[in-house]
């Protein structure tokens, strides 16, 4: 079975035709813009051109960075705020035709990562972070997911800590590696007090080079954590997993 999955990120929309049961891409993913502002109108157009790009008829799968919640977007941070409250999947559908089903970006990351990459073994408490333009989370117990965490949102040095510890800050304010990573501890040793978890994966980007920062960040650390297998195509093996319905 083939399904599509879309990734929504803050500077870019990714997709890529996933092939199940075995959970991996055909091909390399298509990258387009994230449009700015990234207004229902404008992101669906984008979200258009990725299914026409795979001349895709069928379930789509996306992941939508901002927690969904009965199917309406509650907060949309990285995304233009006319996104609050509306249905993206109902909006989607009827734009193309077809059906489509919406997660949590990081929802969707984690999914994949509990089911193909770094979690597969672990059915204890697992948290997906993922450092990119923001910070998302997934949290799951006993394999299960707990949709719409938004720890990304703790504080650090007295502001959300995706202003600090997110892939963006890193660029923003041309911190080094070693610089960097120390902000990145001191987020992760917050999870680790809060959640108490077994395993902590450390997605994105940043994750293919994980050895550059990931060991000084993991220090004073109780839990295990690991950079993600999948890295930045996560997101859409599990956005495609969630419309194929596969668990």
């Amino acid at each position: 079975m083939n399904v599509l999955g879309i990734d929504i990120g803050g500077t870019g929309v990714k997709g890529g035709v996933v092939d199940f049961p075995a959970g991996t891409i055909q091909g390399d993913p298509v990258h387009f813009p994230t449009p700015q502002p990234a207004s229902p109108l404008a992101l669906t157009r984008v979200i258009k051109r990725m299914v026409d790009h795979f001349q895709w008829k069928g379930p789509v799968g996306v992941g939508f960075p901002g927690p969904i919640r009965k199917g309406l977007v509650e907060t949309a941070v990285n995304l233009s705020s006319q996104w609050v409250g509306k249905n993206p999947e109902k909006i989607f559908k009827k734009a193309m035709r077809q059906p489509f089903v919406v997660i949590n970006d990081a929802d969707a990351a984690g999914l994949a990562e509990l089911h193909y990459g770094a979690g597969k073994k672990d059915k204890g408490v697992v948290v997906m972070i993922t450092l990119g333009t923001g910070i998302g989370s997934a949290l799951f117990y006993q394999g299960v997911l707990i949709p719409n965490t938004e720890l990304g949102h703790l504080t650090l040095e007295g502001k959300d800590a995706e202003k600090y510890a997110s892939a963006k800050a890193r660029e923003v304010h041309e911190w080094s590696w070693k610089k960097w990573s120390r902000k990145v501890r001191e987020y992760l040793q917050q999870v680790d007090r809060l959640i108490n978890p077994d395993l902590i994966i450390v997605g994105g980007g940043v994750s293919k080079r994980a050895e550059k920062w990931l060991p000084r960040a993991a220090k004073g650390v109780r839990a295990k954590v690991v950079p993600a297998k999948l890295h930045n195509e996560a997101g859409i093996v599990g956005a495609a997993m969630a419309a194929g319905k596969i668990r």
